[in-house]
C-alpha cells in the first residue's frame, strides 16, 4: 500500500545532473485522489530560483521540460511523498515593478544577494496575474509532464492556490472589478496606501490592497471579496483548473476568507453585504473533491480550517515553541488529540520562516530534527534545509549569493529521512509517554513517545535542554519476551533489558546535551 520505504540504505543527497526529462509521460486521471501515506514527507521547491540555479550550473537557461530526471529520481529515493512546486504561476508585472522601486525591500536583496540587480527582482509568486504557467517556469503542458513523473514515482504534485488576492494587473480588475474590495474616493484620502488607483474609462476605481487585519496592507495585491458570490464561484472555477494539473493545492493565508476573518477585517468597507451562509473553504472542498488541501494558517485556527475539509494544516505553533526552547510548552503541545496531531504539517523551515540553519544553533539540531522528522502529521521540508543552507532567500528575489552546504546537516537530515521512511513512522499508532524523575530534575528536559505497528516498536527520546539530561520512560509496553534489545538507529549501541526491569522502573535514558535516541525494540 506504502511503496516508499526502502531497505537499500538512505539515498545521498548529492546527485549528478545529466539527461533530460523529455520522455513524454501519460496524464494522471483527476478524478482520483492521490492515495499517500499517513505522516508523508513534503519537499518544497521555490521554482524559479531552482531553475536559475540549475541554469547556472549547466550553462543554458533551463525551464521545467529541462530539468534533468536525475533530480526528480533524487526526491523519489530519498522518500517524500509530495513535491511542492513554489511559484509556477504567471506573476504580475505591476507586483514586480513595486518591489524593483520600493526601497524598503532593498536591505533584505542586499542580504541575500548583493550586488543585486533589476533582472534579479521578479515579484511575488502570491502576486498572480493569471493562473497560467509564468513563461520563465514553462508552459501548461511542461507542468501535465512533471506531474506524470512525480506520479510515476508515487510522489503527488502539490500548486499554489491563493484564495485572498490577485495582481493589479489580472483580468478581473477591469473585467470583473465588483469581484474586488473597493472603497470611496473619501477612504483613499484617508489611507491612500491601502489601495489601488485603478483608471478605467474615465471612471475612477479605489481598489483595496490586500491584508490580514493584523498589518499594513500588502502594497502588491489587489484584495477580492469573498462576500461577493460571484467572486467565490470565480474562485471555485480557478481551483478547479488548477486540480487538473496537480494533486493537491497548498492555500496560501487560507484563514483570511473564512467568514469571521474577513468580516473582522473588511467590515467598514463591506457594512451593506451580509455575510454567506456557508464557508467558502466548505463550498470549495466539495466542488472539488479529489484534492490534498494543505492551508497555511495562523492565530491557533488550525482545528476549525481541519473541520472545513482541510487535510494538512500549518503548525506554526510548534516551530514557535521549538524556536523559543520550552521543552514544557512543546510536551503540552504534543499532548493534543492524536487525530488532530495526523492533519498538522510541521516544519522548520519554510519560505516564509528564515533558514533552519540560521534558527537553531548547530548543537540543538539533533534533537530538534529528530522531533520534527518522527511527529506525526505531514513533515514539511524547505528547498535548502537539507543541506543547511542559511541564506534567507525574498520571495521577489530569483537568485541569492553561493551557500556552501553543510556537510553535518546533510548526513543528519540524510540519515533521518532513511530512518522516518520506515512504514511504522506513517502506518504505526502514535503515543506520548511519560518521563519520571532518576533523583534530579534533568526528567523535565525529556520528550519521548513511542510508535507501534504490528510487531514492530520505536521509542523516540530527545533532550531539549544544554545539559546532560536522564529519566525514566515509562509504558513502554515492549511485549511479553523476557529479554529485550533497544538498537538505537542513530548511534547504532544496542542496550538489552529485562521486560520485568521495564514494568518496574522503566526505560533508563541519559542524553547529552540536545541529542536523541531513535530505539528499535526487538526481542533478544
Amino acid at each position: 500500500m506504502y511503496p516508499k520505504f526502502r531497505e537499500s540504505g538512505p539515498a545521498t543527497f548529492s546527485s549528478t545532473l545529466s539527461g533530460d526529462c523529455t520522455q513524454a509521460m501519460s496524464t494522471p486521471n483527476s478524478s482520483e485522489r492521490f492515495a499517500f501515506r499517513p505522516s508523508p514527507h513534503l519537499y518544497e521547491i521555490n521554482t524559479w530560483l531552482w531553475l536559475e540555479a540549475l541554469s547556472a550550473k549547466h550553462g543554458r537557461r533551463m525551464t521545467l521540460v529541462d530539468v534533468p530526471i536525475e533530480e526528480w529520481n533524487r526526491l523519489s529515493e530519498i522518500g517524500f511523498d509530495f513535491v511542492y512546486l513554489l511559484g509556477v504561476w504567471k506573476r504580475s508585472l505591476i507586483g514586480r515593478r513595486i518591489f524593483r522601486t520600493d526601497s524598503s525591500n532593498f536591505q533584505n536583496f542586499d542580504a541575500a544577494l548583493p550586488g543585486w540587480k533589476m533582472r534579479d527582482v521578479v515579484g511575488s509568486p502570491f502576486s498572480i496575474q493569471d493562473y497560467s504557467p509564468d513563461p520563465r517556469i514553462g508552459t501548461v503542458e511542461d507542468l501535465k509532464n512533471v506531474h506524470s513523473l512525480l506520479r510515476s514515482r508515487d510522489i503527488g504534485l502539490i500548486l499554489d492556490f491563493v484564495p485572498n488576492h490577485t495582481g493589479f494587473d489580472h483580468l478581473w480588475i477591469s473585467q470583473h472589478p465588483d469581484r474586488y474590495v473597493q472603497g470611496s474616493e473619501e477612504d483613499f484620502r484617508r489611507d491612500p496606501s491601502a489601495f489601488y488607483l485603478v483608471e478605467n474609462d474615465q471612471k475612477s476605481l479605489f481598489i483595496a490592497r490586500g491584508r490580514d487585519p493584523y498589518f499594513a496592507p500588502w502594497s502588491d495585491v489587489a484584495q477580492l471579496n469573498y462576500f461577493n458570490p460571484d467572486c467565490r464561484q470565480a474562485m471555485i472555477g480557478v481551483l478547479k483548473n488548477i486540480a487538473q494539473l496537480c494533486d493537491g493545492v497548498r492555500c496560501d493565508m487560507a484563514m483570511l476568507v473564512t467568514n469571521e476573518v474577513f468580516h473582522r477585517t473588511w467590515n467598514s468597507l463591506l457594512e451593506s453585504s451580509p455575510k454567506p451562509a456557508t464557508e467558502f473553504w466548505q463550498e470549495a472542498t466539495a466542488a472539488v473533491p479529489n484534492t490534498v488541501w494543505l492551508a497555511e494558517v495562523y492565530w491557533d485556527m488550525e482545528w476549525r480550517m481541519q473541520q472545513l475539509g482541510f487535510d494538512f494544516t500549518y503548525d506554526k505553533r510548534l516551530y514557535d515553541r521549538l524556536r523559543e526552547g520550552s521543552v514544557a510548552s512543546v510536551r503540552a503541545h504534543l499532548g493534543a488529540d492524536v487525530e488532530y496531531q495526523r492533519k498538522m504539517a510541521r516544519f522548520l523551515e519554510n519560505h516564509d520562516e528564515p533558514r533552519a540553519a540560521a534558527t537553531f544553533a548547530s548543537e540543538r539540531q539533533p534533537g530538534i530534527v529528530t522531533l520534527a522528522s518522527t511527529l506525526p502529521g505531514m513533515r514539511f521540508y524547505h528547498q535548502g534545509q537539507l543541506e543547511g543552507k542559511k541564506t534567507f532567500v525574498p520571495m521577489p528575489l530569483a537568485n541569492s549569493h553561493p551557500d556552501p552546504p553543510n556537510q553535518e546537516t546533510r548526513d543528519l537530515y540524510q540519515r533521518l529521512l532513511h530512518i522516518a521512511d520506515a512504514g511504522i513512522f506513517h502506518a504505526g499508532e502514535w503515543k506520548l509517554l511519560e518521563i519520571r524523575s532518576v533523583g534530579d530534575e534533568t526528567f523535565q528536559d525529556l520528550i519521548a513517545y513511542r510508535w507501534k505497528h504490528g510487531g514492530e516498536i520505536r521509542i523516540i527520546a530527545v533532550n531539549f535542554a544544554g545539559r546532560t539530561s536522564q529519566g525514566s520512560i515509562q509504558q513502554v509496553d515492549a511485549g511479553s519476551s523476557e529479554l529485550y534489545l533497544f538498537h538505537d538507529l542513530l548511534s547504532g549501541k544496542e542496550y538489552s533489558w529485562k521486560r520485568d526491569d521495564l514494568a518496574a522502573q522503566g526505560l533508563y535514558v541519559k542524553l547529552a546535551p540536545y541529542q536523541a535516541h531513535i530505539f528499535e525494540v526487538r526481542p533478544a
